[in-house]
């Protein structure tokens, strides 16, 4: 699972409110090297929401410290800075989760990831 797929998961557990940002429980990461895709990456900012991506690159580097250091908040002007697009564009698009879980920020409910996919499947009693 790329960190940009968990950007746009979250818990629909019936009663949960907040179920956003999913936290993540990592077993195993995985570093695919790709080319980056600038354009890409700079089209995709503005749905992306900056803090989960921080808060997942904080719970990931636990596991995996080669993770770049991204700032607390994301710069007006990142087209204009190529270390943060590509560090950007690594953790999004590089970085895979490959087994691990992922946790309901409201109910702790466990999601678990397998094979880098993750299992998103209520059961019949949380729909």
């Amino acid at each position: 699972m790329r960190l940009l797929t968990h950007n746009y998961l979250q818990s629909n557990v019936k009663g949960t409110e907040e179920g956003y940002p999913l936290g993540i429980v990592p077993e195993t990461v995985e570093i695919e090297k790709s080319p980056v895709d600038r354009e890409l990456l700079l089209s995709i900012l503005p749905k992306l929401n900056y803090d989960a991506v921080h808060q997942a690159v904080a719970q990931l580097r636990l596991h995996c410290s080669t993770l770049p250091k991204l700032p607390s908040t994301l710069p007006e002007n990142i087209s204009n800075d190529e270390n943060l697009v590509n560090d950007l564009y690594f953790v999004l698009f590089d970085v895979h989760v490959k087994n691990g879980c992922l946790v309901c920020p409201a109910t702790q409910r466990k999601f678990p990831i397998k094979d880098g996919i993750p299992n998103m499947i209520l059961h019949e009693d949380e729909i």
